[in-house]
């Protein structure tokens, strides 16, 4: 499997939370990211659009 690097900001807050909710459920930040991302949903991409993906509303998960 070829892998991509993703480099984010978040505030340290929200970071020790993550790293806290993956340490409780034995698994890496890494893991846990992987998984939120496997839920969202896979939408069709319009080959006659400009814009790659339809507009969704902002998921806040904290």
């Amino acid at each position: 499997m070829k892998t991509k690097e993703v480099h984010i900001r978040i505030s340290e807050r929200r970071f020790n939370k993550l790293k806290n909710y993956a340490a409780i459920k034995e698994k890496t930040v890494t893991q846990i990211i992987e998984d939120y991302i496997d839920r969202l949903p896979t939408l069709e991409i319009d080959k006659n659009s400009t814009t790659a993906l339809s507009q969704q509303p902002a998921v806040d998960i904290d």
